[in-house]
């Protein structure tokens, strides 16, 4: 699974379509506040979770992958390097029908040219039944 993911961040980092400033194996830092705390919802609700990536090194940020811990969590990502000093958004919607009511806890993976690789964000709500 490591081998196919580094293979995947590779093909990303080569591919990444006419900027000469991105180079294989440049590692750079990120910032992002880890948990999005929706407060309380309804039931049936999506949640839509912003979560601010800054790029806080010296090389341009390439997010290779973002992913939700299941099927009820949808996530987009910059397709574009984030340049240093600069910042990009993720959003994660969390489908609310799909859960049960109470305390509600996903994660979603984001994977980049960062070390270490991957940074776990957390989406946090209090799923009230209607």
């Amino acid at each position: 699974m490591k081998s196919l993911l580094a293979v995947f961040a590779l093909f990303l980092l080569v591919s990444c379509g006419g900027s000469s400033e991105v180079k294989v194996g440049n590692k750079t830092t990120m910032e992002v506040v880890t948990v999005f705390d929706a407060g309380d919802v309804l039931k049936g609700e999506v949640v839509t979770a912003k979560f601010s990536v800054t790029n806080t090194g010296s090389y341009p940020l390439v997010v290779g992958e973002v992913k939700g811990s299941c099927s009820c969590t949808v996530a987009e990502y910059p397709e574009e390097p984030i340049q240093p000093g600069e910042s990009g958004d993720v959003l994660a919607h969390v489908n609310t029908e799909k859960v049960g009511a109470g305390p509600l806890n996903k994660s979603v993976r984001i994977v980049a040219n960062t070390d270490p690789s991957v940074t776990q964000v957390i989406v946090k709500a209090n799923v009230i039944r209607r």
